[in-house]
């Protein structure tokens, strides 16, 4: 792993935002799965510089709170919040700002929206005025109807979509991908794994062997590294989240991105595996 004296850097591990303009390192950071705020430092140390928090992130609070009282520019604070009412979500962000100790958040997610949030004109107004008094850079919202996704994409106030997109689920490169176009909103991915069903081995699976004479791990099942890979070589994506439940974690996924971009034939590969767990694999936390 990089020292802190000698990061993380290259085109695909980097990616700048659109809107919030800041230069990234593409994977981001979930607090909520069991790293704490020493874990965040760490990984600060080595570049990751974009961090998703929540009322409920208490563990790696006070790590956010360092790192960005460091260097404020360098980071991107993404608030995954709620809100049925414009004054709900000024208040959850006013109320974060104080909890982190900072001006402005750079992106504001309602989270799952059409479950436990809205984007109702009155949600609206009340974050374009915070965009404007400078309380947080952008808007965003995580969803999972990707056909509102997409026409969101083309006609919305949105800067940012967060959404579900991996070698089991790619109905995004159909329903969201080909609406970027226009507005250029930054994609941030997330369930990469498909909650572990890429990763864990399955009965009855048939597959070629493996086009790339380079990985040493037995597949299927795929490794948390060509999860992520995949993902992150598609070009529409900005970043991909990971939650990692301790430092090892954290370690492994660093290095899964510095493998760089996948093959066509690997992507290919992959593509069919995800087919085959759908096939099999039928339930879902989110139809």
């Amino acid at each position: 792993m990089t020292s802190k004296h000698n990061s993380i850097h290259s085109d695909f591990s980097f990616r700048v935002l659109p809107v919030i303009e800041k230069q990234v390192f593409r994977m981001g950071i979930a607090g909520n799965y069991g790293i704490d705020s020493s874990d965040v430092e760490w990984a600060a140390e080595q570049g990751a510089n974009y961090w998703v928090w929540g009322a409920s992130f208490k563990k790696v609070t006070a790590g956010i709170k360092e790192v960005i009282r460091k260097d404020r520019e360098k980071h991107v604070v993404s608030l995954l919040g709620w809100g049925f009412f414009g004054w709900q979500v000024r208040q959850s962000i006013e109320k974060a700002l104080r909890k982190l100790n900072t001006d402005y958040l750079d992106v504001f997610k309602l989270g799952w929206l059409g479950r436990t949030s809205t984007y109702s004109q009155g949600v609206v107004d009340s974050l374009l005025k915070l965009k404007q008094e400078g309380k947080i850079k952008a808007i965003g919202a995580s969803i999972h109807d990707r056909k509102r996704a997409g026409k969101l994409a083309l006609d919305s106030e949105l800067d940012l979509l967060m959404i579900r997109y991996n070698a089991k689920h790619t109905g995004a490169e159909e329903d969201i991908f080909p609406h970027l176009k226009k507005r250029t909103p930054s994609v941030v991915s997330y369930t990469a794994l498909a909650w572990q069903q890429l990763i864990n081995p399955m009965k009855d699976i048939e597959m070629a062997p493996w086009p790339s004479s380079k990985e040493e791990a037995k597949i299927p099942p795929l490794t948390p590294e060509l999860c992520y890979r995949f993902v992150l070589s598609n070009p529409h994506v900005h970043l991909v989240l990971t939650g990692p439940k301790n430092r090892e974690q954290l370690v492994m996924n660093f290095r899964e991105i510095q493998q760089g971009a996948l093959t066509p034939e690997e992507l290919d590969w992959i593509r069919q595996y995800g087919k085959l767990i759908k096939s099999k694999k039928k339930f879902d936390y989110i139809k």
